[in-house]
Formats: structure tokens, sequence, C-alpha cells
């Protein structure tokens, strides 16, 4: 270790009372009074979204917030100058960004100066201002963003750029402030960043009560007047657990006219570029009582710093500096009451009382401590401050001389080895996640279908599916033959029937020849398994047919199919029974072909509901009137029921919506699926559920009869080792408008139709949704289930072709918007999930009994070597 030098000095007044005298405890975001979901992805500048945004502000109550929240690739907003009422919080969701304007009208003050460099400046307009109340505040974890950077409109300059320009001009640059707060009391910053302010970030002129908390404030060091937080003549202030790299003073703590800064802390904080902890350079009003405790400072120009003249000076006294690390800071001690060469006035700066304990420089740099003159020298105490290397003394009318700076050995020096963290990055996830070659291999067929048992307590179980190709038929269903069996369902029957009384366990194989089957088919669990199969490779020939919706009462669906199932086998008979018993069907029992059988096998044929979608052949009344039926529900197609080893090849499944519908086993056990060469269509969710699928030399056809069309909903659990898995396939569209328009996405995580989220915010008065044994929703009180949040949903697509109809940058979807009950945002991986967790209180590991968050993030969401049509 270098050798310690301390610096000691002399004529300490006392520290009186140096902090905030409020009781400061962590900010909470308010109840929702509005929640505005995002239609831009980046700073489009037209049409802006001020309007909304003012509207939305003037319209909500005191103590309550507006959120503006991102939605899949929708994550900006763009507005010009913003009011924000006292008491009113404006809260940027994750994910999202409120961009400043960078239109010069939008912010002129009257005088066409914005924009422009002039004789005089404040000739524009602060982005976000606060004029009086109580309360309120900036919140959220997503950006402010005042493009700094960006090329004024109508101008070939950046705001950076024309405050550079009046620099060397030695003129006035007329440019924003990004927030101003005046006159409020208790207002607050709360986790939001803050970036690219064309002027000074935050500016409070006083206030009474201010907190900025776990704050991140970010522009480059090369950026002009670009100051991070500055309280004038403002009282209570708390600055904590932030980081700030700005352009210019980190925080500059000032007093005009109107009144003393008194009564701040600055503790547990880091700052990075910028112009360091600064008292002033206004101090006419005084500066007193403040409190700066557990700083990093890392790069700054200097460090704790006290600065004034004659033109703007008065007293600064009780100031506190206590546990503060430096490192390549050029100035770690920089007091001056000669700030400005030339100034001229009578306002005597005065600087007294001031305490620096425990102050330690890992780097070498000046001392510059200059007081007004004898009368009037800077009075400071230095206890345990300590250069690693010999500082450079500028010393005037301070009382300190170098024998009394090194004449005493070092105290025990403070650690700073682990005090200068890196500035917190925002993460950027991508939202095309790939799979590692390594991780790919896991999701071959054999992996994915090689496990079976208890979920989350698989057991190696080989599965291979060999292409089907049956020799014979024991049954053969053919209306036109007087020795065959005149239905599906008949066949299937028969089958149970002959199994039952052999006992024996061999397949049954029911030929189905070439022709339209409308009717319900329904296959039970059995000792034995059944294969389907058309005679004709073209599964056109062969389809089974029906039009049942989830809104179909189960009155109607009884008077309908009551003499199909009269004489059914019981197991079948009770699968009706319980579809009938329901006043209205529901998702579940819609399906055309619906099947428990484990082991089942279909092959060659075409599976359709045809609710509300052109027929696979020509269509009867009923089809007709459903067709025209205003409101879409959802209609299956096939319903896999937690059969294991099912098998399905050369398939047409025809739907709309939830045409393909797939779940696991009773009692949370693995249920298997293979599909080969099938073709599926729909619109929205079409294919969904909790098992386990592998599908291999499939095509996916959307449909674009709707705005938006999801193909996947898996909501597989998170134990469970895999979900549904797309190899060398082909992810098609019809052709429609709507699919060329590219806005579909491959999937989204189902929520089980969640009636409530802890997920984001809820414009509902005295909403809540809690953890509960049970789901449900009454309003404004709600409960979510465990089950419901381990939920997750997996689905990986790879060595496929993914038409231009899928969304390019967010092929992966929220389920629903956030502000909706049953909003969940997408979670691509174990990373995600922890997170969602953690953001409304729950600890997996304290809570649950989960063994400790994976080092490295398993997939949930990924793609592996797909092509972009």
């Amino acid at each position: 270790m270098h050798r310690l030098l301390p610096l000691v000095g002399l004529g300490f007044a006392g520290v009186a009372c140096a902090q905030d005298t409020r009781k400061v405890e962590e900010p909470r975001v308010p109840p929702a009074c509005a929640v505005l979901v995002s239609n831009k992805t980046g700073p489009v500048a037209h049409p802006d979204d001020t309007a909304l945004i003012q509207r939305a502000i003037d319209a909500c109550p005191a103590g309550q917030a507006v959120h503006l929240a991102a939605s899949n690739e929708y994550d900006a907003f763009v507005a010009g100058p913003l009011q924000l009422r006292g008491g009113v919080t404006l809260v940027v969701d994750g994910g999202a960004t409120l961009y400043a304007s960078t239109d010069p009208s939008a912010y002129d003050r009257g005088r066409g100066t914005c924009g422009k460099t002039a004789s005089t400046g404040h000739g524009c307009k602060t982005f976000i201002t606060v004029d009086g109340g109580q309360g309120g505040g900036l919140m959220g974890d997503g950006v402010i963003d005042g493009q700094g950077g960006a090329r004024v409109d109508g101008r070939s300059e950046s705001w950076w750029q024309i405050a550079r320009r009046a620099q060397k001009e030695h003129s006035e640059h007329n440019v924003p402030r990004l927030i101003e707060v005046n006159r409020a009391r208790d207002f607050a910053l709360y986790r939001i960043t803050l970036r690219n302010s064309p002027n000074f970030h935050v500016t409070l002129n006083n206030v009474d009560g201010f907190t900025a908390w776990s704050v991140r404030l970010d522009t480059p060091a090369t950026a002009r007047n670009t100051d991070g937080i500055d309280p004038v003549s403002s009282r209570n202030i708390t600055i904590t657990r932030s980081h700030i790299r700005v352009g210019d003073d980190n925080v500059a703590i000032k007093a005009n006219n109107s009144g003393p800064s008194e009564y701040i802390s600055v503790v547990d904080n880091h700052f990075y570029s910028g112009h360091g902890m600064s008292i002033g350079s206004e101090t006419m009003g005084g500066v007193r009582h403040v409190r700066v405790e557990n700083l990093s400072m890392d790069g700054t120009t200097s460090g704790l710093r006290i600065k004034s003249d004659v033109s703007r000076g008065g007293l600064v006294e009780d100031i506190s500096y206590r546990n503060i690390c430096l490192r390549d800071v050029h100035a770690p001690i920089d007091i001056s009451t000669h700030y400005t060469r030339g100034a001229t006035g009578e306002l005597v700066p005065v600087f007294r009382g001031l305490s620096f304990e425990d102050v330690r420089n890992v780097s070498g740099g000046q001392v510059i401590v200059l007081g007004h003159d004898a009368d009037r020298p800077v009075q400071a105490r230095f206890a345990n401050v300590q250069f690693d290397q010999a500082p450079q003394l500028q010393l005037e009318h301070a009382q300190i001389s170098p024998a009394d700076i090194f004449s005493r050995p070092a105290a025990a020096p403070i650690s700073c080895e682990q005090r200068f963290p890196a500035f917190p990055q925002t993460v950027v996830r991508t939202s095309r996640p790939q799979l590692t070659p390594e991780q790919a291999r896991h999701y071959t067929r054999a992996e994915v279908l090689g496990h079976a048992g208890p979920i989350g307590h698989e057991k190696p179980d080989p599965w291979d599916p060999q292409p089907l190709a049956p020799t014979r038929a024991d049954y053969i269903v053919d209306p036109a033959s007087a020795t065959a069996l005149p239905t599906v369902q008949a066949a299937v029957n028969r089958a149970l029937a002959d199994i039952r009384a052999s006992h024996d366990p061999r397949r049954r194989f029911i030929l189905v020849k070439p022709g339209v089957y409308r009717e319900l088919v329904y296959v039970p669990a059995a000792p034995a398994p059944i294969t389907l199969y058309g005679e004709a490779n073209d599964a056109t020939r062969t389809v089974i047919t029906a039009g049942l919706d989830a809104a179909v009462t189960g009155a109607a669906y009884a008077a309908q199919y009551g003499a199909q199932f009269a004489d059914a086998d019981p197991d079948v008979k009770a699968m009706f029974e319980a579809a009938r018993a329901r006043a209205t069907l529901g998702t579940f029992n819609t399906a055309t072909l619906w099947t428990r059988n484990a082991g089942f096998q279909a092959l060659n044929l075409t599976i359709e509901n045809g609710y509300r979608r052109p027929p696979a052949a020509p269509c009867v009344e009923d089809c007709r009137a459903a067709q025209a039926t205003p409101v879409s529900h959802q209609a299956v197609a096939l319903m896999v029921d937690g059969a294991d080893r099912a098998q399905f090849e050369n398939l047409r499944l025809l739907g709309l919506q939830d045409t393909l519908y797939m779940k696991a086993q009773e009692g949370r056990r693995t249920a298997r699926n293979h599909f080969r060469r099938v073709y599926i269509e729909g619109d929205v969710d079409f294919i969904f559920g909790d098992a386990t699928a592998f599908f291999e030399d499939c095509e996916i056809k959307s449909l674009g009869d709707r705005d938006i069309s999801y193909v996947g909903a898996p909501d597989t659990p998170i134990a469970a080792r895999y979900g549904l898995v797309f190899d060398r396939c082909r992810f098609t569209h019809d052709g429609s408008p709507k699919a060329l328009a590219g806005k579909f996405r491959l999937a989204r995580q189902w929520f089980h139709n969640q009636r409530c989220t802890p997920f984001g915010a809820m414009a509902v008065p005295g909403y809540s949704c809690t953890l509960a044994d049970a789901d449900g929703y009454a309003p404004p009180r709600g409960t979510i289930s465990r089950s419901v949040l381990e939920t997750v949903g997996k689905m990986v697509v790879m060595h496929s072709s993914i038409g231009r109809h899928i969304e390019r940058s967010h092929p992966w979807a929220d389920w629903n918007q956030s502000g909706k009950l049953s909003f969940r945002p997408v979670q691509f991986d174990t990373d995600d999930f922890w997170a969602h967790l953690r953001s409304i209180g729950i600890d997996p590991v304290k809570a649950w009994g989960y063994a400790p968050q994976p080092q490295t993030a398993e997939p949930f969401l990924a793609e592996f070597e797909n092509i972009d049509e």
C-alpha cells in the first residue's frame, strides 16, 4: 500500500445539525390514475405525446400517478414541455423511455431564441416543470432522455453543440433544462434514470423537502452546463443511493437572494465524471447544515468543492464531509472564495465550520484552500484525511501550513478498495434471444421427448417416434359401405369394446375412408393405444369437422350432439356428459377431436373446427350462421388431453383461435406429443398448452383476419424440462394485408386468463393483487396463486424459416398490455422470472424454498439458426 499522508486542519467551529431534518424513508410509487401505453419504437418525433400525457396529468388527483408503459417493441414517448401538477407523480415504467422533443419552437418563451445563441439566455422552457404543491415526483425504472446529443429540429447542431459554440462566442446559449421544481414540498425522484440532458438535469428552487433515491443521472462529461442536482435556496434535501455522471457539477448546492439552502444530506452515493460535490457558486443566501457522507468520486475534476466570489458570496457554514473515497480526481479538495477571476462586488464569501473526517484519496491531485483574506479565512477541521500520494498544496488564508498537514502520523486509513463500482449500465436485453450451440444440443427430438414423470422430477424414458406406416386396418370407417362403420366415433366405440373384452393391449388401427365426417370424435384413456388414419396420403381428402365454440351452452351442445353419444362407450359418454353439464362449454370442451388415449396416433387426416372460418368442405347451415357471428370465441380442432406419447403425422389442423390444445397429465405429470409434417393454421394462440411437444418439418400458418396474431401460447410450468419445440418448420402467412404488416408474433406466454396481475400499474381505485392459494378478482381486489406465477411458458424455434408476418425485433410478446388486469411481461429466461418475482416482493428462496438463482440463465423463449424470410 502507498504511504498514507494525513491532512490535519485548524480552527474548527464545530458541526451543529448538518442534515435533512425530516425522517426520510424510501419513496413509494403512488396508486395509478392512468396507464398510457406506448405506440412508438424509439424517439419518433411526430405525432408527439405531449397532449396525451398532459391531459392525463391534469386529470390525475393529487397523491396518484400517471404511468408511461412499454408494450413489446413499442417503448417510447416523445413530448414537448410538460407541467407536472403538484402532488401528481409521473412514472416511467421499466422498458419505457420518455424522450424530450428536439423542436425548439415547443420550448420557446416567446422571444424566438430557443435553440440559438444570443446576448441573453433562459430562452427555453424546461422539459418538465413543477410549480408548488405537496408530494408528487418522477419515478419508475424507465428513462427520461433529454436528447441533448440529437440534432435540433431545423438546426445543424445538437443542444450540446449550441452550448459549446456559445462558450466560444462568449454569448449565451438557449437550451432547455430537463427538470425544474419550484416552491414545492416533499417532491421525490425515485429509481428513475435521467440521461442526455441538454442543460441542468434537476434544479430545485425554494423547495422544502426533496428526496432523490436510487436515481441515475447519465450525460457525457463533454456536455456543457449539465449539472446533476442543484438545490437552490432549498431546505430538507436528501440525495441517496444514486449514481451521477454528468458534464458539470454532480451536485451543486446554491443559495440566491431568496433564502438559504440548509439541512441537506448527500449520503451513500457514487459520482463519476463531473465537477464534483459542490457548494456554490451562488452563496449569497447562505448555505448551512450540509452532511456529505459515504460518497465515492471516480474521475471528477474536483472532489469536495466549495466555490464562490465577491459577486455572489455569502456565509457557508456547518458543512460535514465524512467517509469519502476519491480516485483520479484533479482537485480532491477544492475550496475557493475567488471562483470567478475579476469578479467585483461586496458579497464576500465566508466559509467556516467545515469538517473533513475519514477522507481518502487513492491518487494524487491538488488540495486547494483559498480564503478571502486574513480576517475571513477558511475555517475547517481535518481528521484522518489521507492521500496515497502527496498532494500539491495551494493554501491561502486558511490557517493551514504544510507542517501542520504532514507532521502527524497517519491514522487508520478507511478502506476504499470496494468503493468504486462501475456505473450501473441499463441492461438492454435482446428481444430475440438465441441458444448457444451447447444449449441447442439439448433440444434434439430424442432429448426433448426422452424424459417423463412428475413435472420437475422427470426421469429418462427414451421415446424416438418413427414415421407412421400402418399395414393393417382393424376397423374401417366408410358411410358408403354396408360392411364398414358409418362414423369415426362408432369405430372408436367398437375398438374400445373389443379392448375391454379381449384384454389385449395391442394397438388398434382405424382406417377412415376419404370423405367429410361432420362429427365429434372422443377417444378416452384405454388399456391399448388407438391409431386413426386416412387411406390417402393426401390429408385434404379425409376431413373430420365440427363447429363448437367456447360460448356454446351445454344444453345447445347436448341438443346437437346427444344422439351421437347416446350409445357410446361408457368412458366416451362420460366425456360427453362432463361437457354437457357446463353452462357454457369453455375452451376445453370445444374440440372436434378430443383424445386422452396414451400412445394415440393420427395420420393423413384433416381435423377442423369450422367456427367462423372458411370451411375445409362445403358448409351446412349451422356453420354459415357461426361464421356470421360478430364475436370471436375459442374453438379447438385437436385436444390432446394428457395423452403421453401421442403422435401425429401428415395432418391438417384447421381453426382460428386455439386450434391445437395440448395438456399435461393429471397430477402434474409429463405428456409428450410429436408432430411430423403437420400443417396447422389459426390466428390467435392457436398452438397452446402445458404439455411437451416436438414439431418437425411442419408448416405453421398465421391467418390475417385480426390486427395481431400469436402462434403459440405455452403455459409450461417452470419446473418442466421442455415446452413447445419447433425444428425445421416453416412459419408462413396467408398474404393478407394484416399479415404483411409484419406485426404478428411467435408467442405470448399464457397467463391463465388471470383476472388480476401484480405486474405493472392498474388505474383502478383501491386495486390490489395479492398472493393466495386460489385465483380470483372481486373489484377492486384480486388474488393470484403461486402455481400461476410459476407457469412461465417455454417455446424454442430452431432451424426454421420465419415469414415476414412475424415482427422482426420482438417476435415474443407480453401477455396483454400494461394496465390490463391480465398483463404479464414477457419472460425470456430464469433471470426474468426471478426479477419479476422480486419486483413484486417475492423472494423465491425465502418464500418458496427455491435453490439459489441459476448463475447461467435457463431459457424459456429462444431461437437457434433460424432464417428470416
